[in-house]
């Protein structure tokens, strides 16, 4: 390996699509690569996607630098600029779409929550399409890591209540799928989910025997339960009215990591809270992050009891809650 050869990846990685693996399954990234930049296609890896394979390459380039088996570390000093401003780029929900959100029919009676989901009625179902945003504004968690969750997937560690967010074992093909490998983590369900009744849904389908949390949430053909869900998500932004440039999905993720910053949480415990990855752009803030065995459930929790949000969700909170079933019919 050598500089010319750490361009070379650097140019792939420019290259690559986002996503590649589901917009083009058949193509290795290499093959992929090459299609995009014959064809001149947009839609590809963020500046700092790039810089964030990089610095894991040049972490491992480091150790065989360290190791005698070779002489310079061949990829230093190589990163793109981004040139996206900061403010250019996906913002958190402001808390007048959030209220627009969650006081949209799907939560505060609907038809039903399929094709009625937007028509105001009697009915209160509590499946995918009702929690899925919730867990995403009090987790931080991707779409997809909600859309795939398991029933396994929530249960106590050290008395506390928590997501695990797992790929599960590497030899079963069980359909999940994770964005890096810093996201698989474990995270406390906050104590508003609890609330709403969280808790007692996943006791329900438990007791069910179910093994995926909202079964009638489909997979696409590209292997990911998140992209009917997007499609929906975007149509169910437009008529709660709640559609503003340059938000989406994404931005409860945003929503979270504000919420992290105004709690003063540590900036270490949002990192494990949120499954990102160190960010700095450093091989030393790379291998300081391997060392130890993370948080325990409990400094968890109190990190993320403290995030709050300009919203009011008492509506939500009812006694006895009844739950539609998952497997049921649409």
């Amino acid at each position: 390996m050598d500089r010319e050869a750490s361009r070379e990846l650097l140019d792939v990685l420019l290259w690559l699509p986002a996503n590649a693996e589901k917009k083009f399954p058949k193509l290795s990234p290499l093959a992929a690569s090459r299609m995009a930049k014959e064809k001149g296609l947009t839609g590809r890896l963020s500046p700092a996607s790039v810089n964030g394979y990089m610095c894991k390459f040049r972490a491992v380039m480091n150790f065989c630098q360290n190791e005698g088996w070779i002489e310079r570390n061949p990829a230093k000093g190589l990163q793109v600029i981004d040139r996206v401003r900061r403010r250019d780029k996906r913002l958190p929900f402001s808390a007048e779409q959030l209220r627009l959100i969650f006081d949209a029919p799907i939560y505060r009676g609907c038809v039903d929550d399929w094709a009625g989901y937007s028509t105001p009625g009697y009915a209160h179902p509590r499946r995918g399409r009702f929690w899925v945003p919730l867990i995403a504004l009090f987790s931080g968690m991707r779409m997809n890591e909600i859309c795939q969750l398991h029933v396994a997937d929530i249960h106590r560690l050290d008395c506390v209540d928590c997501f695990f967010v797992t790929e599960g074992p590497s030899d079963a093909d069980n359909g999940k799928r994770l964005k890096t490998a810093a996201s698989e983590r474990f995270i406390p369900i906050h104590p508003q989910l609890v609330e709403i009744g969280f808790l007692s849904f996943v006791e329900q389908r438990r007791a069910a025997g179910a093994v995926r949390l909202f079964s009638e949430l489909q997979k696409s053909s590209t292997g990911y339960y998140s992209d009917p869900f997007s499609k929906w998500f975007r149509r169910f932004l437009e008529r709660a009215g709640a559609t503003r440039e340059k938000t989406c999905f994404h931005s409860f993720r945003h929503c979270y990591r504000d919420a992290l910053r105004e709690a003063r949480i540590e900036h270490e415990v949002a990192l494990a809270l949120g499954g990102w990855s160190s960010g700095s752009g450093s091989e030393a803030g790379e291998t300081a992050a391997a060392y130890g065995r993370g948080y325990r459930a409990a400094t968890l929790l109190q990190a993320i009891e403290k995030v709050r949000y300009d919203l009011n969700l008492d509506h939500l909170i009812t006694p006895d809650p009844i739950f539609l079933d998952s497997d049921s019919g649409n």
